[in-house]
């Protein structure tokens, strides 16, 4: 199974805490039907930094890492990187998510269209804009 998803740190954060509305917990079933979850290695650093008042939400933290392919920086990410940050005013955290789906062909499954909109060939799902 290929990675066809980039789960950017929000969703993450959502779907770990129940925050979905129905349609986009239908919408997010049928993405992992498909495929498992990805994530950038920025997402799982800014997970990992997320703050949380209960033990529980770390274990399930945790586990959910464990359980998605984490995908780190290579040199094709690193360079993607950088082209995009030359084109684009997108923040360097932003940049690398980005040009992670982009160098894995994956669509960037994030509520934070604004920052990602205007990066050529990115793919993007709003999981709150179901139809």
């Amino acid at each position: 199974m290929g990675i066809k998803y980039l789960w950017d740190t929000n969703t993450v954060i959502y779907y770990l805490q129940q925050q979905f509305p129905l349609q986009s917990e239908k919408l997010i079933d049928e993405l992992l039907k498909d495929s498992g979850p990805a994530i950038s290695v920025i997402t799982e650093i800014e997970l990992l930094c997320w703050k949380t008042p209960f033990e529980n939400d770390l274990k399930v933290l945790n586990n959910f890492i464990e359980e998605a392919f984490v995908i780190e920086l290579d040199r094709d990410i690193k360079l993607k990187t950088a082209e995009i940050r030359k084109v684009h005013k997108v923040k360097l955290p932003d940049a690398v998510i980005a040009a992670t789906a982009l160098v894995y062909d994956a669509a960037l499954v994030t509520r934070n269209v604004t920052d990602f909109k205007n990066i050529d060939g990115l793919k993007l799902i709003n999981p709150y804009e179901t139809s």
